[in-house]
C-alpha cells in the first residue's frame, strides 16, 4: 500500500482553495446575463487551460524538479479554478430550455478553445526555451 504524503496532500488543498476562491470572486464579478453564452465560465475555463499547459510545460521542461509544484499549482489551484463541471450543468441547462444549438456551439467552442490554448500555450513555452 502506497504511503501518503501530507505535505502533497496539504499543497493540493492549498492551491485548491486559491483556485475555488479566485474562480468564485471572478464569477461573481463578471456574472452575465442568464440565458446566453456563459462567458464566465468559458473564460475560466480556456485560462484554466492556458495556465495548465504552462505549468505542466514549464516545471517538466524549464524547472528543477520539484515534489510540491505540480500537486500545488497544477492538480490543486488549476483543478478547483476550472469548472468543467459548471460547464456541463450550463449545457444540460441549455438542452432544458431548447437552446440546442447554443448548447452544442458553446460545448465544441469550449473543446476546441482548450486544446488550441493547451497546444498554443505549450509550443510558446517550448519556443521561449529555445530562445533563452
Amino acid at each position: 500500500m502506497a504511503r501518503i504524503d501530507r505535505r502533497e496532500l496539504a499543497a493540493i488543498f492549498a492551491g485548491g482553495a486559491g483556485g475555488a476562491l479566485l474562480r468564485v470572486w471572478l464569477g461573481r464579478q463578471f456574472s452575465g446575463a442568464s440565458g446566453g453564452w456563459p462567458w464566465v465560465t468559458f473564460a475560466i475555463n480556456i485560462s484554466g487551460c492556458v495556465l495548465l499547459a504552462y505549468i505542466a510545460t514549464r516545471l517538466q521542461e524549464r524547472l528543477p524538479l520539484s515534489t510540491y509544484r505540480r500537486p500545488l499549482l497544477g492538480t490543486g489551484f488549476c483543478g478547483a479554478y476550472t469548472t468543467f463541471s459548471t460547464m456541463q450543468v450550463e449545457i444540460v441547462g441549455m438542452i432544458d430550455h431548447g437552446r440546442l444549438a447554443l448548447a452544442l456551439a458553446y460545448g465544441l467552442a469550449s473543446i476546441a478553445a482548450g486544446y488550441t490554448a493547451i497546444w498554443a500555450t505549450t509550443a510558446s513555452v517550448r519556443r521561449s526555451r529555445l530562445i533563452a
